[in-house]
């Protein structure tokens, strides 16, 4: 069985699951997750993401935190850009961008530069020892994000982020995957700036 195949086992509704993991292995895990997050200061990576209407991208992922996150879609006409205070979506093919307060969506647990798990994070019961399955949510978010680590010995905290799945305020649920995952490389501030958007006249 595929890695992939366990990966979207893992996700299933927590309905289907019945047995929780033992309160030690779960702060284990939640130390794991702390040390990870404290421990990865940039991030850089390829994704491929799927919207909620099953539609394929693919692109580049850049972050540094505290708060700052940058998609590169391949098309060259979208940017989802986190500067430290807001997310911003910009569509340069319609000339329009839209802006929410960071703290108040899903990644905004993940960007954070001393992350307090507390009351915002849960670990999920997985179907493979090997992937650790991170649910985060902030009572002040829009949405939810459930994160998918694997176990590696060699990553920061003992975790490598191979993707998660994003649920926004109307429950639309949009999926990352990455790939070429590297940590603690030279991100530039200029990778969390952009180029305003063109009205385009009908």
């Amino acid at each position: 069985m595929t890695f992939a195949t366990n990966f979207s086992r893992a996700l299933l509704p927590l309905a289907v699951i019945s047995a929780a993991p033992a309160l030690a292995a779960q702060s284990a895990d939640m130390a794991r997750l702390g040390a990870h997050l404290t421990a990865v200061k940039t991030m850089s990576a390829d994704f491929t993401q799927t919207d909620p209407r099953g539609r394929p991208a693919t692109g580049t992922l850049q972050l540094k935190r505290p708060g700052k996150v940058r998609f590169a879609y391949s098309s060259g006409d979208l940017l989802l850009i986190a500067d430290g205070s807001k997310l911003t979506f910009i569509d340069y093919q319609v000339g329009q961008k839209s802006s929410w307060p960071l703290s108040r969506t899903p990644l905004g647990v993940l960007l954070s530069g001393s992350p307090n798990l507390k009351g915002k994070a849960q670990i999920v019961p997985s179907n493979d020892p090997n992937v650790m399955i991170v649910r985060a949510r902030d009572p002040t978010q829009y949405g939810s994000l459930t994160l998918a680590f694997l176990r590696s010995s060699t990553a920061p905290g003992g975790l490598q982020l191979y993707g998660w799945t994003a649920i926004d305020g109307q429950n639309k649920r949009t999926t990352v995957k990455l790939t070429d995952v590297r940590y603690n490389v030279a991100v530039a501030e200029s990778a969390f700036t952009y180029a305003e958007p063109k009205k385009k006249s009908r």
